[in-house]
């Protein structure tokens, strides 16, 4: 087991044991304990202390970046190193994860609904006691649903978001006595510098044009603008939406779905030769060669599989639209993979709940989810790097 040498200040054990406040002396002791933990662990990643010369450094510190806790004895704040290299991870936090702590809460209300199974409730009591009310839920919802409002309402005036990326997924919500299927619209920019942050998320019915221009103009409020390319599934209701919020903004279509689309209408026997074929246009590295590519794959299977060859020719403009941007960014960009994580993470505790009570609930756990996110990605290095972006913009003025 790890041992970690801590010091504590006279003013510190003085509040500790005569101040009035036990809870915060507990609170600003857990505090102090806790980030100099972080440091010890920080040390014992680069094999050395701040400032030490070694041979056996493995990386450097590139400062700290604040990160609030919610304990049982308060609320804390800690101060998480920063590696140039963005390896540096603990597991201090796991315990006290937001998105625990909005699973737990939504097993909750399963229970004072009276809907949830007797495995829910079980683990549900083991992990919050034998008993609890309406009114303890509904004052752990006051506590959590404020903080994911909040982020989730922020303002994105700061900086611009040149590539964002966009997709739904759909969920289970109990509403009016009837299980409903719900989309939920997530999306994700990288913003001027490069860095990815979670744009938001909104609850709707359906992929409807009206539905994603609903969550697109909730974007907008919030000061989303200069938004250059935008990449997702092919869904009509999102690329008319797109074509309608986002005028002059290039659309990349997901080439992962278009992959998939013309394998669906290709004969098995030919799949592998067809999939290899059009991967070779996906990867090229100019228009004018993914354009040659598309020509020879029409010529050797146009007889064979006129179906989706008529996909392939139909959608070529859409699917290569990242080819006109500089060719760092190809990868990153040509599909929605990225988000398709981000799903991954959201349905690992979308699976224990399986039907929400409400769609308050679903904002709660899934916001709690893309929150943990972001603060992963906000402790990683720059996802991109812009300047051959910007550097192209101005030359194509």
């Amino acid at each position: 087991m790890t041992q970690y040498q801590v010091t504590l200040d006279h003013q510190l054990l003085n509040q500790l044991f005569i101040g009035e406040s036990r809870d915060a002396a507990v609170a600003a002791l857990l505090e102090t304990v806790l980030n100099q933990v972080l440091k010890a662990q920080a040390t014992e990643q680069l094999s050395a202390s701040e400032y030490e010369r070694t041979e056996e450094r493995q990386g450097h510190r590139n400062g700290s970046y604040n990160r609030g806790l919610t304990t049982r004895v308060g609320s804390i704040t800690l101060q998480v190193p920063r590696f140039r290299d963005g390896k540096f991870s603990t597991e201090l936090f796991q315990r006290y994860q937001r998105t625990e702590q909005a699973l737990v809460l939504t097993l909750m209300e399963l229970v004072i609904n009276g809907v949830s199974t007797r495995k829910v409730t079980k683990v549900t009591e083991e992990l919050c006691g034998t008993t609890f009310s309406k009114s303890t839920v509904s004052e752990l919802c006051k506590q959590l649903d404020p903080i994911i409002s909040a982020w989730n309402n922020r303002s994105l005036r700061e900086t611009a978001y040149p590539f964002i990326i966009m997709d739904a997924m759909y969920v289970k919500v109990r509403e009016d006595g009837r299980v409903r299927s719900r989309g939920v619209f997530i999306g994700y920019g990288v913003n001027s510098i490069g860095n990815r942050e979670i744009l938001g998320l909104m609850v709707g019915n359906t992929e409807s044009k009206e539905s994603w221009g609903s969550f697109f103009q909730q974007l907008k409020s919030r000061g989303l603008h200069g938004v250059d390319c935008i990449t997702s599934d092919s869904h009509g209701g999102i690329v008319e939406a797109i074509q309608q919020h986002f005028q002059g903004a290039t659309w990349q279509r997901c080439q992962s779905h278009f992959m998939k689309n013309i394998l669906d209408a290709t004969p098995k026997n030919i799949q592998a030769g067809v999939k290899g074929m059009v991967r070779a246009i996906f990867e090229s590295p100019k228009p004018a060669i993914a354009r040659k590519c598309l020509e020879d794959t029409l010529n050797a299977y146009q007889d064979k599989a006129p179906k989706a060859m008529e996909i392939l020719e139909n959608g070529f403009e859409d699917a290569t639209a990242i080819l006109h941007y500089p060719e760092m960014y190809h990868v990153r960009l040509r599909t929605s993979n990225g988000i398709e994580r981000v799903n991954g993470e959201i349905r690992r505790r979308e699976r224990v709940i399986r039907i929400f009570p409400n769609r308050e609930s679903v904002v709660r756990l899934i916001g709690s989810v893309l929150m943990e996110i972001e603060t992963n990605w906000e402790a990683s290095r720059t996802y991109m790097d812009m300047t051959e972006y910007h550097e192209w913009c101005k030359d194509k003025k």
